[in-house]
């Protein structure tokens, strides 16, 4: 057998269906070398975030949907095959449920149990349900929320400030570019230089430096020129951010991203290297965790003392509020989410992350795409400018994909064009179209995407079950359910899904249904808490004048 670890490319199919290869070139983009973070260890992101359980069952699975009939359901349990079902060619071909415990037990000491015993894995959320194409796939929600803070603070413009923040992981990585999209000045905060080197190759982030002093010394020759920079530094969050309160560094706005929600895996404590840490939590995990309590404790505080000192300051929907909270920190949650006090407009329009990827590995596919998503939605000035933005800096690696923020009707739109152009063989192969988990339907996460709802919904987990369950009945070729995503175990329920645009008839009645559920419910969910922007958008929905 070929490298299993890299997606196939090309017209060739080893599948009995375009669908199920689909789904199989999406499984292996996401632990390609190329994608995936580690892909020797199949992290894909986000700490421990996996999209198989481990190199038996990544072979199980290639090996099951190379097998796989048009008319039965692969199950796939915390990254492992455990059977399949005769169904209808409508449904789905697998259904994917992942990290999900019984709610009294829902907790990360459990969960870590489990992992050692080989029964469960982490899938984060795009892991798990093998639609991570990396940074760029969280990038526009990240710039979308710079957009709103430049909007709501600062005259629609980042131009002269400066961000201060940290992480530079398969997620946060998306945070220097998104802050230089606009403008602005971003200092970046992170221990692994590994990982600052791939980002400086990648075009995230534009240099590299090795302390404050230099970093406030660069961004401030920035700031004087009105241009936009992203700087690198290498360094531990809690460390740094207690400098910057010492040397009087004060910055416009202040974040973080590093992997909290996952505190064994993806938090480094003050005082450890990255060798450190790694022998210290194998080792001696209770000493290692009470590290890592005293650094969040110091790290969050400093966050506030920015706060206090006038600075925009926010979660970045890392949980980093709950854990210091838990930590013993009580003033935490003085810090606002992003969800809740940024994007919750967008979801109110039934705007979300939209994705499609090119499965014949040809980045002209793409391309051709962008020129027919430019002209279609020219109306959307926010997705002509994007458009323009990720082209001048995006590289594509592993399959090439677009992420897209679309409201309800273009959603819809969009699928029928693409299964269209595949149709009359404008692109050379099918293309999948996914989503991040980010969407306000799909998402139970009261420290997150449902923080602070306005009827006091937050914890109310109904709505992504129902999400996933809708889409199966809509023709999703994949459809999953997961705990935990973003914000660690127990702390959110969320679902994906993923349509094959392979230019059948068949294909354009399922992307006419499949792409409507998710902003039609995230519409539906935001008006029934009582939001009056999502009630008129559904009553434009009902009265046919959106």
């Amino acid at each position: 057998m070929p490298n299993i670890l890299v997606s196939p490319t090309g017209p060739e199919m080893s599948c009995q269906s375009w669908e199920i290869e689909g789904l199989l070139r999406l499984f292996l983009n996401s632990i390609d070398p190329r994608v995936a973070e580690s892909s020797k260890e199949l992290i894909v992101y986000g700490g421990r975030g996996k999209a198989a359980r481990n190199h038996k069952a990544v072979k199980a699975i290639v090996q099951e949907l190379r097998n796989l009939a048009t008319d039965e359901t692969l199950l796939i349990q915390s990254g492992k095959p455990v059977g399949k079902f005769k169904t209808f060619e409508s449904s789905p071909r697998i259904v994917n449920a992942s990290s999900v415990l019984v709610p009294h037990w829902s907790n990360d000491e459990n969960f870590s149990e489990l992992i050692d015993k080989g029964l469960m894995m982490y899938g984060q959320s795009t892991a798990a349900s093998w639609a991570y194409i990396g940074v760029q796939g969280v990038l526009q929600g990240t710039f979308e929320t710079m957009g709103e803070i430049a909007k709501k603070h600062f005259d629609n413009t980042l131009r002269g400030k400066i961000v201060l923040t940290s992480g530079l992981g398969g997620m946060s990585a998306a945070q220097p570019l998104s802050v230089t999209m606009h403008g602005g000045v971003c200092i970046v905060v992170e221990i692994s230089e590994d990982k600052i080197d791939q980002r400086l190759k990648n075009n995230y982030c534009d240099i590299k430096v090795y302390s404050l002093e230099e970093a406030i010394e660069v961004a401030n020759e920035a700031v004087t020129g009105k241009k936009p920079l992203a700087i690198a530094l290498v360094g531990n969050v809690s460390e740094i951010y207690r400098k910057a309160l010492k040397l009087n560094f004060i910055p416009d706005i202040v974040t973080d991203q590093t992997s909290a929600h996952d505190l064994l895996m993806g938090y480094i404590p003050s005082g450890l290297n990255l060798e450190q840490a790694k022998t210290l939590r194998t080792k001696n995990r209770a000493h290692y965790y009470q590290l890592i309590k005293e650094s969040l404790l110091l790290h969050v505080e400093a966050m506030v003392s920015f706060m206090d000192s006038g600075a925009i300051v926010f979660e970045y929907g890392n949980n980093l509020r709950q854990q210091a909270f838990q930590a013993g920190y009580k003033k935490a949650f003085t810090i606002p989410g992003f969800a809740a006090e940024y994007l919750r407009p967008l979801y109110c329009e039934g705007r979300g992350p939209c994705r499609w990827i090119a499965l014949s590995g040809n980045p002209d596919d793409i391309y051709k795409i962008d020129e027919i998503v430019v002209e279609e939605f020219k109306h959307d000035k926010r997705v002509s400018r994007w458009i323009q933005f990720v082209q001048e800096k995006i590289y594509f690696y592993g399959l090439p994909a677009r992420t897209c923020w679309l409201n309800y009707d273009e959603r819809e739109k969009i699928g029928f064009l693409i299964n269209e152009m595949v149709k009359s063989g404008e692109l050379s192969a099918p293309i999948a179209i996914t989503r991040d988990h980010s969407e306000g339907s799909t998402m139970a996460a009261p420290f997150r995407e449902t923080e602070n709802m306005l009827d006091g919904s937050d914890i109310v987990a109904d709505w992504p079950i129902l999400n996933a369950m809708l889409n199966a009945s809509a023709g999703a070729s994949m459809v999953s359910i997961q705990n935990g995503g973003g914000v660690g175990i127990g702390n959110s329920v969320h679902s994906g899904m993923t349509v094959i645009a392979d230019g059948s008839d068949e294909a354009s009645e399922r992307l006419r249904k499949v792409l409507v559920v998710d902003p039609g419910m995230s519409i539906i969910r935001h008006a029934d808490a009582g939001y009056d922007q999502a009630k008129e958008s559904l009553n434009k929905i009902k009265t046919g004048k959106r």
